[in-house]
Parts: C-alpha cells; structure tokens; sequence
C-alpha cells in the first residue's frame, strides 16, 4: 500500500489550492478512484475529501433549467421529480447505470469525470498510453470489443464509460467549475472531454485544482426523450451501444432531434450528422435507418468491436422509433 496524506475540505477555495499540486487529487464517493487506487493505477500523494462542501442541492434557475451540485449522488438525481418530469432522459440513463448501491455514493462530478473501463488500463502489465505515457496501445490489436469506434487515434482507442453524461450531452448540459486563483467557468459538456490525439493520458480540458460545483441543466427541449443501453447483461455493466434521443415530431415529420452515443468514443459522442439528418425527415423506420446510417458514417472498427457499428446503427432506429411514437 502507498501511503497519502488526506485533508478534508470545508471551503471550495481551499479544496481548489489543495488539489492544484501535481500529485494531489479531489475525492467524493470514491467509487471510480479507490479501484485505481487498489490497483495502484492511481498514486495520489494527497487526497482532498471535498464531500462537505455545499455542492448537495438541485436547485432550480430563473430560466427554467435546473442546477445539479456536483455532489449530489447518482441516485438522488435520478429520484427527483423535477428531473424524472422534465428531462426523463436523465433519470433512465443514471438508473441504467452501475448498481443501487454504487449510484447511493457516486456522485455527479465524479460520474463525469470517471476513467476509461478498458481492460488494458486496468492490467499493468501491458501497455497502455492513457496510463502511461509512450507505452503503446495494446488494445488496437487485442482484446477491444468494448473499445471505441469514433474519434479516436492510434494512440488510444479507450470508449467513455458514463450513462449520465451522455443523457446530459443530448440535453446541452453545462459544467460550471471554480479553479485555484477564483476564477469560473461555464464549460459546455461536449467540450468537457479532450480527444485522445497522442496524449490520451489528459482526458479533460480541466485544469490542476479546477473543481466542479455544479452541471447546469438549461431549459428542457421540445420533444420526446428516450434513453437505450444495449449491454452484455441487463444490469450491473457497461454500455456497447447507448443511446439518448430527444425527437419533436409534427404530424409525420420531424421538426428537430438531438442524438447522442455512448460506448463508441472517448466522450459521449453527439452526433451532428445525424442531428440534419432528422431535420424534415419523415418520421418512418425506414427514415431512421438513413439517419444511423449517416452518424455512423465515419466510423472505423478494430477487429473485435467492428460489431459496434451495425449494432449503433439498429440501436439509434430503436430508439428513435420509440421517441416517435412507433413501437
């Protein structure tokens, strides 16, 4: 075992100035961070308990959105009528997720900020680049049916394994953060995470000590949302293929859609192809099987996890034939 200091926080602006040293880190739940700690993955020197800071409470804004602490657990979130009312989407993709037990304590921020499942992240004894740095990637010819078939690079092929923040993805959701010097931020989630370019190891645009106190939730969009997870077994595991749609149909036609997958990239990826597809189309099968079949169009398979892309293709007409109202 490695020995760490540990601090508990009671400021927001303390907890900032603690966790900007190099080998610091903030801790909540716990739930992603003591597995990488166990396995020694994770080698903080100093760990700052930032779970009585007030970051507990959804509140609601003046435009009609919601605030969600970035402290407040899986399973509170996904509980809350404002939330099950207004963004449905939300509540299925949190209860879809991990286990009762897991959601009790792992929270918003950290649900977001979680680390890839890829099984070579985990095995120290191959190489890994988003582990360490320069090592290679022993997923791109191994074992990566779980692994990602958008945006990715030869150096890192490690898929994004959050349900939450793909439902928040679709529903423009915006991280709010407070950095050391005081200094905020409204980042929008799509611009959360850094692509794996050839510095896989950096997953976020945040910076050392960059806290997250809130997600804001804006206004929530005309339309009917649906969340789908396509797994190995129905609860207790990792997306391959998610989906979280929100479709306004008018009449036969669709007016607007907003499309996002999880399980098939470094993030959760929002489809924008798939978006103008949706735009004036009929609302039909057949019209949605055009849609997946331009979201997918850039998508590159690595051997073992080529089956991702016929299966995101017939998971997004699922889903949208439900959010239509046709099934």
């Amino acid at each position: 075992m490695k020995s760490f200091r540990y601090q508990r926080a009671s400021e927001i602006a303390s907890a900032c100035a603690s966790a900007a040293q190099p080998t610091a880190k903030f801790i909540a739940g716990g739930t992603n961070l003591v597995d990488l700690m166990k396995l020694q993955i994770e080698t903080p020197a100093q760990l700052v308990d930032i779970t009585r800071l007030p970051l507990d409470r959804i509140e609601e804004t003046a435009e009609g959105g919601l605030r969600i602490g970035a402290l407040v657990s899986n399973s509170a979130a996904a509980i809350d009528m404002r939330v099950r009312r207004r963004y449905p989407l939300l509540a299925q993709a949190i209860l879809a997720g991990a286990s009762t037990q897991l959601r009790n304590k792992a929270t918003t921020g950290g649900n977001l900020l979680q680390r890839t499942r890829c099984p070579y992240f985990y095995d120290t004894t191959k190489p890994c680049n988003k582990r360490v740095p320069g090592s290679g990637c022993a997923a791109l010819e191994g074992l990566n049916r779980m692994n990602a078939v958008l945006g990715v690079s030869e150096h890192c092929i490690a898929a994004h394994p959050s349900d939450m923040a793909v439902a928040m993805t679709a529903l423009d959701a915006v991280v709010e953060t407070v950095a050391p010097d005081g200094s905020t931020r409204a980042i929008p989630i799509d611009q959360l995470y850094r692509a794996p370019g050839n510095t896989p190891h950096i997953d976020t645009v945040l910076e050392a000590g960059e806290l997250i106190v809130s997600v804001l939730l804006p206004t929530p969009p005309a339309g009917r949302q649906v969340y789908r997870k396509v797994r190995d077994r129905a609860s207790y595991a990792f997306a391959l293929v998610s989906v979280a749609a929100i479709l306004d149909v008018d009449g036969d036609r669709v007016r607007a859609g907003r499309v996002a997958f999880g399980g098939l990239s470094y993030k959760p990826w929002r489809s924008a192809e798939a978006e103008a597809a949706l735009v004036g189309a009929p609302a039909t099968r057949a019209a949605f099987d055009a849609v997946g079949t331009a979201a997918l169009r850039d998508a590159r398979g690595y051997g073992g996890n080529d089956f991702k892309i016929p299966l995101a293709r017939r998971t997004l007409r699922a889903t949208l034939t439900q959010a239509a109202g046709l099934s």
